[in-house]
């Protein structure tokens, strides 16, 4: 299954499907190492897949978010810490192409993504806002040219990988906690002191270790648009939609090893219906509707592009959470039934159909940004804005 509405185009597909293969050839290792899939990466790299959303005119190859989707899906079949970093480097590459276009500096750093492959790191989080990523405490120093600023960045994923971080904090010393920009910062600018470690259930190669962050850098290096306007027009969408599509690349291959499992049954007894069978046809139906729901959000998302007020309006942030909330919980039913249908197979590591992997990168989903967060932030928005529930809505 893909999550396409569109056909991405067969080239593209076929550097992703090449990419994929490697991932999943390391998979198991990177999750019981707890390692970066460097291999991963490297081959991301080689198929130039990094810089495909920087637009033609700085170097890139201006894909969509659709078939960026498809490629995290594609990915999230094989590695879903692959996947992950990928999703999660094409974020802040949209949060680029959306609100630096027309900023020399960022424009130029955009050409410099798209030739030298270069790995986008976040550092939205910080310790004392409790996951809120709308606020910071910490505030960026502007002294003259230059800016400065200290993070107590309680996650950066893939960190010490990354070659240039995004990261949040307040405009300046007396701004309010939501007043906030982001600021680019290159490698060779900045320092991470490592306060922990990343030691998880799952997602284990996404290597979300905490640290102090010191930088230093041109003031030049801000993006011009507040954080607020970032958070609402680029981030929010692309976030619930490529995490979504991985997620869903993550519950597809799960599917697939339940499918082959019961296959496999049928053939040994060809009278009589394996005892997994209808449970395949439950856990394809869910399968479906994570799709439709990826599907209808980038439906949505394509429909509002360009427009900043459809962008910002609530009815948008309220379709974006809910696709995060469906999709986050949904999965985790899907590789469940596959886990029952697989039986003592899918249980055990090292077997065609094991899905201890998939089931336990899956709980993650709920945890990136909060599910009951999200919910707050969704429940504040509807008693102010009246949701459309027509069905074409």
């Amino acid at each position: 299954m893909t999550i396409q509405g569109a056909v991405a185009p067969l080239a593209l597909m076929d550097r992703a499907k090449r990419v994929a293969a490697i991932a999943a050839e390391h998979a198991d290792q990177v999750d019981a190492e707890g390692r970066f899939p460097a291999e991963a990466v490297a081959a991301m790299r080689s198929e130039r897949l990094l810089g495909i959303q920087i637009p033609t005119a700085q170097g890139g190859e201006g894909v969509s978010v659709l078939e960026i989707a498809e490629i995290c899906t594609t990915l999230g079949k094989g590695c879903s810490a692959a996947a992950m970093v990928f999703a999660m480097h094409q974020i802040k590459v949209s949060s680029l192409v959306s609100h630096g276009s027309g900023a020399g500096w960022h424009e130029a750093f955009m050409s410099r993504v798209a030739g030298e492959q270069l790995l986008l790191g976040s550092a939205t989080t910080e310790g004392g806002i409790g996951g809120n990523l709308r606020n910071s405490i910490c505030a960026i120093e502007v002294d003259g040219d230059t800016c400065r600023l200290e993070k107590d960045a309680t996650v950066i994923s893939y960190g010490d990988q990354a070659d240039a971080i995004l990261i949040t904090s307040r405009a300046h010393a007396d701004a309010a906690p939501s007043d906030q920009v982001m600021t680019v910062f290159l490698k060779d600018q900045y320092t991470l002191d490592k306060t922990q470690t990343w030691d998880a259930l799952g997602m284990r190669g996404t290597c979300s270790d905490g640290y102090v962050f010191k930088g230093e850098a041109p003031a030049q290096q801000i993006l011009p648009r507040p954080f607020a306007e970032i958070a609402a027009q680029s981030m929010l969408a692309h976030a619930h939609i490529l995490w979504s599509a991985v997620w869903y690349g993550i519950a597809a291959d799960a599917f697939a090893r339940a499918q082959a499992f019961v296959r496999a049954a049928a053939r040994r007894s060809p009278e009589a219906m394996p005892p997994g069978a209808l449970r395949v046809a439950e856990a394809s139906s869910l399968l479906q509707g994570v799709k439709a729901s990826i599907i209808a959000a980038l439906t949505q998302y394509a429909t509002a592009k360009g427009d900043e007020d459809k962008l910002s309006a609530m009815s948008f942030a309220v379709a974006m959470n809910n696709l995060k909330i469906a999709s986050s919980q949904n999965i985790l039913t899907i590789i469940n039934h596959c886990m029952l249908i697989c039986g003592i197979l899918g249980y055990k590591n090292g077997t065609p159909y094991s899905l201890g992997r998939h089931l336990r990168d899956a709980h993650s989903a709920q945890l990136m940004i909060s599910n009951d967060r999200i919910l707050g932030n969704t429940s504040t928005m509807l008693l102010i804005h009246k949701q459309d529930t027509s069905l074409l809505a």
